[in-house]
């Protein structure tokens, strides 16, 4: 049996963090021919979510802790590095992305040999809540500009969903600490000989800032400073 890892970085999701992986776990994988490894990376919360964990630990999830809050991308290093399945897809501990679509990002995998799968927001008739137009727009935007140096054809660069063989991201050198993340992975991927990139679309139930979405408007001018960066220079 395959082995695909659950990378789950937390920071405050004391309200979701439990119900987002008993959606994981329901997920059932092994008709595919894989079986999933859970693999949460605390931030540095301080919400209550650290008293939640062990609870998870218990029952079978690998649980590593950040001291102090870090950002997203470190905690992902982190998780990458402990991650044992063959693939590792990037689940956000929040219920904005659905892991029954887990399938969905498998099925390039398995038809077509896969390397690295995007999950899109915009290239899909799935289900989306409807929200904030300009963050829209600011997605379109840093995917059009992370396109023009990649040379790739994606339509959500900035997507929570990346599933990445893990091989890959062995030898991928990761810095970026908070969102940047997305910006610098795609590029540093980009540039890996043959790889096979594929993307399709999943569906989307964004969040409001009251409901606890952190990603802001300088998020959006670092990104813009990643593409430069990983693609202009690559380090």
């Amino acid at each position: 049996m395959r082995q695909l890892s659950v990378v789950i970085p937390v920071y405050n999701e004391c309200e979701t963090v439990l119900d987002l992986v008993s959606k994981v776990r329901a997920v059932d994988l092994r008709d595919m021919g894989f079986e999933l490894e859970i693999v949460l990376v605390d931030d540095g919360s301080t919400d209550g979510t650290r008293d939640l964990l062990p609870k998870l630990e218990a029952s079978g999830a690998s649980v590593y802790y950040h001291e102090h809050n870090c950002g997203k991308g470190a905690a992902l290093r982190t998780g990458f590095k402990q991650a044992k399945g063959e693939f590792v897809v990037v689940q956000d501990a929040d219920l904005e992305y659905d892991p029954s679509e887990f399938r969905i990002l498998l099925e390039p995998v398995i038809a077509n040999g896969a390397d690295v799968v995007f999950g899109s927001r915009f290239q899909t008739g799935s289900k989306h809540r409807v929200l904030y137009f300009w963050h829209s727009v600011g997605n379109r935007f840093l995917t059009l500009v992370s396109n023009m140096f990649t040379n790739l054809n994606l339509t959500d660069m900035e997507t929570c969903y990346k599933l990445i063989r893990r091989s890959l991201l062995d030898g991928i050198q990761l810095k970026e600490n908070r969102f940047g993340f997305e910006p610098e992975i795609t590029a540093k991927l980009a540039r890996i000989r043959n790889v096979k990139i594929y993307e399709v679309g999943i569906s989307y139930a964004g969040r409001t800032y009251d409901e606890g979405k952190k990603i802001g408007w300088k998020d959006g001018v670092r990104a813009l400073y990643c593409i430069l960066k990983y693609n202009l220079w690559g380090r």
